[in-house]
């Protein structure tokens, strides 16, 4: 009896470890101690010959289905009438006032004000989950027709965030979408030999997997937003209905806006579609649906809808088109990557003309070819990425050859791994041009006026092929050069002489170590503070710094092996750059110590640079995302959408008037 209690409590206890870890991203415990519970409990169930159907053990079968059944749903799934324009969703919003006015003028009880809630529109599969009496998950179903779905309960309960059981004792259906994040979707191409072509594809073809550890493979995610059938109290809105949903322990989006006029809707699709590629899941619009239940029944159904729901759709962020050409271009390292030209195509409001193929790896994975059609992606507003092909106009195509010598210097290339490198640093005019405007920019030496066009005649002109030279340009050398009278050569050779006096970290972000960005080269200086001991640390130096793994600390150590990177940072100092190390001393007591903060908008009295350096003096992370992690979002004039999430999320907010009196002036 002692070890059937044990099994109980452990249950429990991982379902609610479970439920802070996947659904509020908080957890309580570490993986090697919840782990050790699973283990435990595996275990007692083999000792006792008894498996719950909510233990946290039945979340990953291994087990091949043999089919899959019908499951008649207690409560219909709908399907959403649907607007592409403000024109059509302002006729649907006419309608329904029209019908409540008519209905008030002609009853006793009225209907409420209209008021809308605003909610994402997911692009995965619906999927339907019912809990019996004693809150335990029975099954879970796709949506089918909306009458009879398939069962698919096995791979449902592979998405974690899902509660195997609930603190509800009715009969209750409960609708959401399940997903496949960016995230997932990455790691899983990463290994896989068949690459998925979308994230919706992803989430469509796990749930209809009959290898249920195959589903497990691609770590969907679920946002619920709708409870089909509940026997006893019903809800009076959709408000109720969403906080039962959350109190129940199942995922919900964290944007849920209300709405009392049409112009705060289109005030919030505007919103929703200005933060669509910073998602790490796709949506495809907006649903906008009546808060008030009793006016939900006045309204009633269409034939295949609710009268009291809408969907707007956003335009489409992939599509297909055809690859023209691949050109090879060289970068500041010396990778030579290939990108795809393509038929010209409008994806997103924008022409779309060129995508990005990684390398040669990735397009014998993704099957691509000159001539066929392929899927193409955008995403966070870069250039667009090839994401599969359409196989059946593969017959004609053309395979891509690799080439064998360097597109812009001739030079015979070179095979590290995956990628083509040019080790023709020194006369390889794009990698030489795009060093230089590395090492000159502001996060860098902050060399004012330097631009691409400069350093590309530079290049060609004065035969500058090393970042010293920069510094031995004569004035009459620059009269020489298009476009550069008087003023403009002295305007660059004083900016060259003020960047000589730099901050350490600068000058280390401008030498261009593989894989150091600005922030890791500041953790470096804090660590080491001058450029001698960073040159002589060793591999287990390195990952001693915190958020600097294995990868970092090898391109490091390599980068100071080089003789020619020995000889230019020698000869960088002789000419005269005298790179400084200011220690700041961070005072334990600081408010903002170890706390993670957000700056959007513009400040009064500082700048950007000057803000993030008072922040990390007083202790502080500065982190570029608002997310649940996040401590303090500091708001200036024209903040943007980081002001909103940080609204939505309920992140502290601080005026520049707020931070100066936390942390006693400026």
């Amino acid at each position: 009896m002692e070890k059937r209690s044990r099994m109980l409590e452990l249950i429990e206890e991982l379902n609610e470890y479970s439920y802070e870890y996947y659904v509020l991203d908080n957890p309580s415990i570490s993986d090697v101690e919840y782990d050790k519970r699973y283990d435990e409990l595996k275990v007692l169930e083999k000792e006792l010959g008894e498996v719950l159907p909510y233990s946290p053990t039945q979340r990953v079968g291994d087990v091949v289905l043999p089919e899959f059944k019908k499951h008649y749903h207690k409560s219909p799934l709908w399907s959403l009438d649907k607007a592409q324009s403000i024109e059509e969703l302002k006729e649907w919003h006419n309608r329904n006032l029209k019908a409540i006015d008519e209905y008030n003028r002609n009853n006793k009880h009225q209907l409420p004000p209209l008021t809308y809630v605003v909610t994402k529109k997911f692009d995965g599969l619906s999927i339907n989950l019912t809990y019996d009496e004693e809150g335990v998950l029975v099954t879970g179903a796709s949506r089918g027709t909306g009458e009879v779905g398939e069962d698919i309960t096995a791979q449902a309960k592979t998405i974690k965030s899902i509660p195997l059981k609930i603190k509800n004792y009715t009969v209750t259906e409960i609708h959401g979408e399940a997903i496949m994040t960016k995230a997932a979707f990455e790691e899983y191409n990463s290994k896989a030999s068949v690459p998925l072509k979308n994230l919706r594809n992803g989430a469509a073809g796990a749930l209809r997997n009959l290898n249920v550890k195959e589903t497990a493979k691609r770590n969907l995610s679920a946002f619920f937003y709708d409870i089909g059938y509940k026997e006893g109290e019903q809800f009076q809105t959709y408000k109720e209905m969403m906080d039962f949903i959350k109190e129940m322990g199942l995922p919900v989006d964290s944007y849920f806006k209300s709405c009392s006029n049409f112009q705060d809707i289109v005030e919030e699709i505007k919103y929703i579609e200005s933060i669509r590629t910073q998602l790490d899941y796709d949506i495809d619009g907006v649903v906008i649906a009546i808060d008030d239940i009793k006016t939900r029944e006045h309204l009633g159904y269409t034939v295949k809808f609710p009268k009291w729901a809408i969907a707007y759709k956003f335009e489409a962020e992939e599509t297909t088109t055809t690859l023209l050409d691949v050109e090879w271009n060289v970068g500041r390292s010396g990778r030579v990557s290939p990108t795809a030209l393509l038929e010209p195509v409008e994806l997103g409001g924008v022409t779309v003309k060129r995508a990005t193929l990684n390398n040669m790896d990735d397009v014998h994975r993704k099957g691509v070819k000159i001539g066929c059609e392929v899927y193409i992606r955008r995403s966070n507003d870069v250039i667009p990425e090839i994401i599969g092909v359409v196989e059946s106009t593969l017959e004609k195509a053309i395979g891509i050859e690799q080439p064998e010598y360097c597109p812009s210097c001739g030079t015979k290339l070179v095979q590290q791994g995956v990628h083509l490198f040019c080790d023709n640093t020194l006369s390889c005019k794009p990698q030489m041009v795009k060093s230089m405007v590395h090492f000159a920019s502001r996060d860098a030496m902050n060399i004012e006026g330097f631009s691409e066009k400069t350093a590309e005649q530079l290049f060609e002109k004065l035969n500058i092929k090393s970042i010293p030279n920069l510094y031995k340009i004569k004035k009459e050398e620059l009269l020489t050069l298009e476009k550069f009278g008087n003023r403009k050569a002295d305007n660059l050779l004083n900016a060259l002489e003020k960047s000589k006096n730099c901050d350490l970290a600068s000058f280390i972000y401008a030498l261009g170590i593989p894989n150091v960005g600005k922030k890791t080269a500041k953790d470096l200086v804090k660590n080491f503070r001058n450029l001698e001991k960073l040159q002589d640390a060793t591999f287990n130096d390195l990952v001693a710094i915190e958020d600097i793994g294995d990868i970092v600390a090898k391109s490091i150590i390599e980068f100071f092996k080089s003789n020619e990177v020995k000889n230019n940072i020698k000869e960088l100092l002789d000419l005269g750059i005298t790179p400084y190390f200011e220690s700041k001393e961070i005072k334990e007591e600081s408010i903002l110590m170890g706390k993670t903060v957000v700056i959007t908008g513009t400040l009064n009295n500082f700048t950007r640079n000057e803000i993030k350096e008072k922040l990390e003096g007083l202790g502080a992370k500065i982190s570029s995302s608002v997310s649940k992690k996040t401590d303090y979002v500091l708001v200036g004039s024209d903040a943007g959408s980081k002001y909103d999430k940080a609204v939505e999320l309920g992140v502290k907010i601080l005026s520049e008037e707020d931070f100066l009196a936390m942390v006693g002036g400026r």
